[in-house]
């Protein structure tokens, strides 16, 4: 994705978008990005973590290691981790590996759970071994009155 072979800081936040400011657009750096304000619309791409503060806005698609929600969030998220903290909200397509739901969170969409292997379904039935293997009812006697 980016052309280092270093990884970043886990903690260093590269781009603050503060609380009184609006933008829309792409934003695309290897640290994490911290927004408490209002993002109308465009996507986020970072090696690092993204963090939606409390009072935050965001309409964006975001790929990203780990992302918080403490504000509002639509869009198709993609992460290792995502965290739905209290008074959070989400909306959209979520893809990730690892998912933190508090309790007071709200979330309405899809969420996909990523894995390196998908288990098989133990609800899929073949039609055609279940109908071999589907013994016939016995048979009742009917009742004789004496």
């Amino acid at each position: 994705m980016f052309k280092r072979d270093q990884r970043p800081e886990p903690d260093r936040i590269d781009i603050t978008i503060g609380k009184s400011a609006t933008i829309s657009g792409e934003i695309r750096c290897e640290a994490s990005v911290r927004i408490d304000g209002v993002m109308e619309a465009g996507s986020i791409e970072t090696l690092g973590n993204v963090i939606i503060g409390p009072e935050a806005r965001v309409l964006a698609d975001i790929k990203a290691k780990t992302v918080s929600v403490s504000g509002a969030y639509k869009g198709a998220l993609t992460a290792q981790r995502v965290e739905l903290l209290a008074g959070g909200r989400m909306w959209g397509t979520i893809s990730v590996k690892s998912f933190l739901l508090d309790e007071g969170g709200f979330m309405h969409g899809e969420l996909i759970m990523l894995s390196e292997e998908t288990p098989d379904d133990p609800f899929e039935v073949d039609e055609a071994a279940s109908a071999s293997e589907t013994p016939e009812a016995p048979e009742i006697p009917e009742e004789t009155e004496a």
